[in-house]
């Protein structure tokens, strides 16, 4: 796609609010000037943010951003923390374009265009990230795989897993292959598990009712939590105890593998890189 007809997606679907951001001269993704919230985007989606934005990206990750109001110009600004957070997960450069668009209250999803030499393509997958030395990527030989375990940490090695950076064909994780799932790749303030608006139409998923209760499974163990509904955005709890519980770091990526009974989503299979 071509620089010209990326911009012209700004014309397109204008019934929800949109804006986009890319790099000026002098500009990184880091500037105060990239972590501003457009006053235009902000009347046009009748006041759904104010306090903090949900990002969500195609792939299924979310990032949570809170908001503070600038004591000079009274702009809305995303924490530096938390943008900066959201820059280095998605390996933002100086030629990459993002779209924003508001999809209910404080919730808006975020389409990335990086460019290829003279065409620019927008990203379907999470970036990958460079491994440390010491980092275990995905392997499937058995050898290897116990290797990795042992040589994790205590509670890595308890849980019979050894977390990885990326995961490679996800498919062949799943407990049953006609599951609809997403890749989750941890970020540091998410305390709940978001489902993105991507991966809900893709594979036309319901949920249960506010605070109705679903669970997680790892390993064939349940974990008891909630689902919660912010608007029409779903979401599980528990995320945050669980991603401690089997000692999941940010920048690691699992398998969720959704469940349904009677076409509702009632529980969230867990699946690691070493499986």
């Amino acid at each position: 796609m071509s620089s010209s007809s990326v911009f012209a997606m700004l014309q397109e679907n204008v019934s929800k609010p949109r804006f986009y951001k890319s790099l000026s001269s002098g500009e990184t993704w880091k500037s105060k000037s990239m972590r501003i919230i457009p006053e235009e985007f902000l009347r046009s989606a009748s006041g759904a943010i104010e306090h903090r934005v949900v990002f969500s990206v195609s792939w299924g990750n979310s990032w949570q951003l809170w908001l503070q109001r600038d004591k000079n110009n009274g702009g809305l600004f995303m924490e530096k923390e938390d943008w900066d957070e959201f820059v280095d997960d998605n390996l933002l450069g100086p030629n990459d374009v993002l779209f924003f668009t508001h999809q209910d209250t404080m919730f808006v999803e975020v389409r990335i265009y990086k460019q290829d030499l003279h065409v620019f393509k927008e990203i379907v997958s999470a970036p990958l990230l460079e491994a440390e030395p010491e980092s275990e990527l995905l392997n499937t030989n058995p050898q290897t795989s116990h290797a990795a375990s042992s040589s994790g940490s205590v509670s890595g090695a308890r849980q019979g897993y050894a977390p990885v950076l990326n995961v490679q064909n996800p498919e062949q994780y799943l407990f049953n292959p006609n599951n609809p799932y997403f890749v989750k790749t941890l970020t540091k303030k998410i305390d709940v598990l978001y489902v993105g608006h991507p991966v809900i139409e893709k594979y036309g998923l319901k949920f249960g009712p506010h605070k109705s209760p679903m669970y997680y499974i790892v390993r064939n163990q349940k974990h008891d939590a909630f689902t919660k509904i912010y608007g029409r955005n779903p979401c599980f709890t528990g995320w945050a105890a669980l991603s401690k519980k089997y000692n999941l770091k940010q920048g690691d990526s699992v398998v969720c593998e959704l469940e349904r009974s009677g076409g509702v989503v009632t529980s969230v299979r867990i699946h690691f890189g070493n499986e």
